[in-house]
């Protein structure tokens, strides 16, 4: 061990006459460690809600769309077939989506209707695993009247359940004398589904595509887009700008990223925020460690100047109490990491907080601990702590033996 940090070492085990000072030390060592832990929990927090709430996002939707010009897409097997041959594409399927007043009985509501196809849509969308009751395959059977799968939601909203009749009341209508008649079309609840989120499960229904030509308006095998699902969501911009290459640029190509950049963008931006506030509590730690490493100075001023009697140079003294606030800021930094981690593990494990399903997309606190966030909180902690020891280290460097020792 070096002359520095022996001296170091030395001065953190406090006499009794220097009981302050370590108790000062302390809790430096606790406040840097509160403020490490709580930035890893409400970053861990942060995190996995804004990928919960990606994931329900894209759990009924596709990673890209690809929206047909002018009337929509007219062979949609063909340009299927293109789109899937792209890099990254893992596959496609149809889509057609319109607006319609569904009704039942005294009670209505408005629908935002996609129509799907059965055989394709569960390699794209997720919905197989939403399904309350019903399955994805019963939206093919075009035995009587067409199903329609509703969002939980809507189905208590509209007071029904599996097997009850339900009608569709579309905009798009005929032209007649009496001006535009809405097309209206019967359907038989087939299936409940429940995302999450409530937007979706009182808003959406889904149904075969023939259910949806009719209601649309759209003639023989046309599609008003293709939704794709891509290998790696987090590269979906990138496939989607692939796609738009090989197909052209007659069509319309988005992917989940641009769909809701306005989202996560605020999502993202008060992540940084709640950084920075929370890291204001490590920053006040840190000045404790000023006001205990300048008190440790003020009171070794005497050991300080034999030691530069017998020969130790500035950079000795000063390594000597930067020493001394290293190992306090990193202790610290060591125990929030600690505590961090455990308490997000004991979050995740036993689903300690519930958030109301109406209000949040998920029904427990979500936790996702993500490796370079610790790591960032963690430097940025250590920064702050070793920034804090250069003024009292500067300071003790500076004391001039003669002035110590004057009247000893």
């Amino acid at each position: 061990m070096s002359f520095e940090r022996f001296v170091s070492f030395r001065y953190l085990r406090a006499k009794r006459k220097q009981k302050f000072i370590s108790l000062i030390s302390v809790i430096s060592v606790l406040g840097v460690a509160v403020g490490v832990m709580a930035l890893i929990v409400v970053l861990s927090v942060y995190t996995g809600f804004t990928e919960g709430l990606r994931d329900q996002i894209i759990g009924i939707n596709s990673h890209v769309m690809v929206h047909g010009p002018g009337n929509g897409i007219a062979d949609p097997e063909q340009l299927k077939q293109e789109v899937e041959a792209v890099k990254g594409v893992e596959a496609a399927t149809p889509n057609i989506y319109g607006q319609a007043l569904i009704t039942s009985g005294q009670y209505s509501s408005g629908i935002a209707v996609r129509g799907i196809d059965p055989a394709t849509a569960g390699q794209v969308l997720n919905l197989e695993a939403k399904m309350v009751s019903g399955r994805l395959s019963d939206l093919a059977n075009d035995s009587g009247l067409p199903l329609i799968f509703l969002g939980r939601e809507l189905a208590i909203q509209l007071r029904v359940d599996l097997g009850w009749k339900i009608r569709l009341l579309s905009p798009n209508g005929t032209l007649t004398p009496m001006g535009v008649l809405p097309k209206v079309q019967t359907c038989v609840v087939g299936g409940i589904f429940a995302t999450g989120m409530y937007e979706y499960d009182s808003t959406i229904g889904f149904v075969n595509l023939e259910t949806a030509r009719l209601l649309v308006g759209i003639d023989d095998k046309g599609v008003q887009s293709l939704e794709l699902r891509v290998r790696d969501i987090d590269k979906a911009d990138v496939v989607a700008k692939a796609v738009r290459q090989h197909i052209g640029p007659s069509y319309l190509v988005r992917d989940w990223k641009q769909a809701n950049q306005n989202l996560f963008a605020a999502l993202k931006l008060e992540k940084i925020g709640i950084f920075i506030a929370l890291a204001l509590i490590i920053l006040v730690a840190s000045l404790n460690i000023i006001s205990a490493l300048v008190m440790v100075v003020m009171e070794k001023n005497k050991d300080i100047a034999i030691l530069k009697s017998m020969g130790a140079k500035t950079g000795s003294i000063m390594r000597i109490f930067f020493y001394q606030g290293a190992v306090i800021g990193i202790t610290g930094t060591v125990l929030g990491v600690g505590a961090g981690l455990s308490l997000c593990s004991l979050l995740k494990r036993y689903k300690i907080i519930e958030l109301p399903r109406n209000v949040y997309p998920m029904s427990t606190l979500p936790i996702k601990v993500v490796p370079e966030d610790i790591a960032v909180v963690a430097i940025v902690a250590v920064l702050i702590t070793l920034l804090a020891t250069l003024y009292p280290s500067w300071k003790a460097s500076r004391v001039r033996p003669a002035d110590a020792l004057t009247y000893e």
